[in-house]
């Protein structure tokens, strides 16, 4: 059935369907171990027990989605070996040392602690624990700054000579690779995505529980939480954007080009159009609606500055305006909704009606999913936008591709949507399911459950429990067991 089709095509589908669904995962667990180390800290710091059975009930979901995350990670980077091996052998050289300092940094960070935070509650002290949450959120931001240090420099390539054989090698300064022109921008934007993902999902939970019963203390504070995230934040957000959006200009201008869609240069001042349906063949946007001069006001600061339009690059060198113009809309429309939902809940607050405005609870429930596609659309946005380039400016997308046929590549690409959309399909009910429940004093960890300890082996002995007796009062050394109290 893939006897016809487009090779190359089919190898771009199928890596941009495996890393939007790995995508989602980190955008998640990244602000949400931030969150269980706040928790912690606050439980630590206060005393009171609501901390520390919101960090159990949400420390549940992040074991999961942790888990989903590192599996989708592995079957992604199988791809750069399958279908872009002559992206890995001439890019290799820079890419591979990059991804192997995120493995022996952030994952073994992760992996280090994880184990001690997921089931250390009572097997180590509290400081040691907490120690262990910080480390598990420092590991996830690691892993985001070497993964996005290496995207940052297919998209801004510095540092680097070109061998005889094409191959990338890196120059006299790894620090101007790691760190090159796009680098700073895309980290901060990318790591504020993820902690208003997790604040939109966490207020959505929030929001959920108090339509059902607004006197749920815990509830209450896990939206008071994600709505001050959601206030304070996604300004900050908008504002990294803009910041984002000039480097993108100075140093991939056809990409802003592609998201204005500024077919024509302007030179007295360009429009800023809301809407409009491009069309690459004619080499123009059809029914434009937009603001004059507002653009060049944006992103040149002057009304008049002159802009220039993809009439200046070869046509052979133009992304595909249409989903870039379409994916950029929708994840700034996302951001200035996150912008209003804070401003709403800070007006609720101001009046002392947070836990009580049922129509701003509402709305954030609808917002729940929103950080998800915002940050997908972004990320269709940055790639789609960075074509025909692989390495911008130096490495064709077409020229790095593996030399497989597309019958191979086609059924590799089915084999990933069913198994995926089952796989992740069940571990995503597993964790709405989880999400469903509202949050109880004597919050159950992932340790510990209403049938007892959970056991890896069914041979493992465990403590005799009395039926209906609360596991955390069970005797936790022979000398408690033996004293009579």
């Amino acid at each position: 059935m893939f006897d016809q089709a487009d090779a190359l095509l089919l190898a771009r589908i199928q890596f941009a369907f495996t890393v939007s669904f790995h995508f989602i995962f980190p955008a998640f667990s990244i602000g949400l171990a931030s969150y269980l180390a706040v928790l912690e800290g606050l439980w630590l710091k206060t005393g009171e027990a609501k901390y520390l059975d919101l960090f159990k009930y949400w420390l549940k979901i992040f074991a999961i989605v942790f888990a989903m995350g590192v599996v989708s990670g592995i079957v992604m980077s199988y791809q750069f070996g399958t279908n872009w091996s002559v992206f890995s052998d001439l890019a290799g050289p820079v890419i591979g040392p990059l991804m192997a300092y995120e493995v022996l940094t952030a994952f073994f960070l992760e992996a280090g602690f994880l184990g001690v935070m997921l089931f250390g509650m009572e097997k180590v002290g509290r400081k040691l624990h907490f120690l262990a949450t910080l480390m598990v959120a420092l590991g996830t931001c690691v892993s985001a700054f070497w993964i996005l240090s290496v995207n940052s420099w297919m998209q801004t390539p510095v540092g680097f000579e070109m061998a005889a054989s094409g191959q990338f090698l890196p120059g006299e300064s790894w620090w101007d690779i790691v760190f090159n022109p796009s680098f700073p921008y895309r980290l901060v934007h990318t790591v504020i995505a993820a902690y208003l993902t997790t604040a939109f999902v966490v207020g959505a939970v929030g929001a959920w529980h108090l339509l059902k019963d607004r006197t749920n203390q815990h509830a209450r504070t896990m939206f008071s939480m994600a709505m001050w995230m959601a206030a304070l934040v996604a300004p900050l957000q908008i504002v990294a954007g803009d910041m984002h959006g000039l480097n993108t200009l100075e140093h991939q201008p056809a990409k802003v080009m592609a998201m204005e869609g500024h077919y024509e240069s302007h030179p007295d001042g360009a429009p800023l159009y809301l809407f409009g349906i491009p069309d690459d063949d004619a080499q123009r946007l059809d029914y434009a609606v937009g603001i004059p001069n507002l653009s060049s006001l944006i992103l040149k600061h002057s009304l008049d500055a002159p802009l220039a339009g993809l009439d200046t690059i070869p046509r052979e060198d133009q992304p595909p305006v249409s989903i870039i113009f379409w994916s950029f809309r929708i994840m700034v429309g996302i951001g200035f909704a996150m912008l209003g939902i804070g401003a709403w809940s800070l007006l609720a607050r101001m009046r002392g009606k947070l836990s009580e405005w049922r129509w701003l609870h509402r709305a954030a429930l609808l917002m729940g999913p929103s950080g998800f596609v915002a940050v997908i659309a972004g990320w269709v946005t940055t790639e789609v936008g960075r074509q025909p380039w692989v390495i911008y400016g130096l490495l064709r997308t077409a020229d790095a591709a593996s030399p497989l046929a597309a019958p191979a590549i086609g059924a590799s690409l089915l084999a990933f949507v069913v198994i995926y959309f089952a796989v992740f399909g069940a571990g995503t009910w597993y964790i709405l399911r989880l999400m469903k429940s509202p949050p109880h004093t004597g919050e159950f960890g992932v340790k510990r459950g209403s049938k007892g300890p959970m056991r890896a082996a069914g041979i493992t002995p465990g403590p005799t429990q009395n039926p209906g007796r609360d596991p955390d009062t069970l005797p936790r050394d022979k000398e408690e067991a033996n004293d009579g109290s």
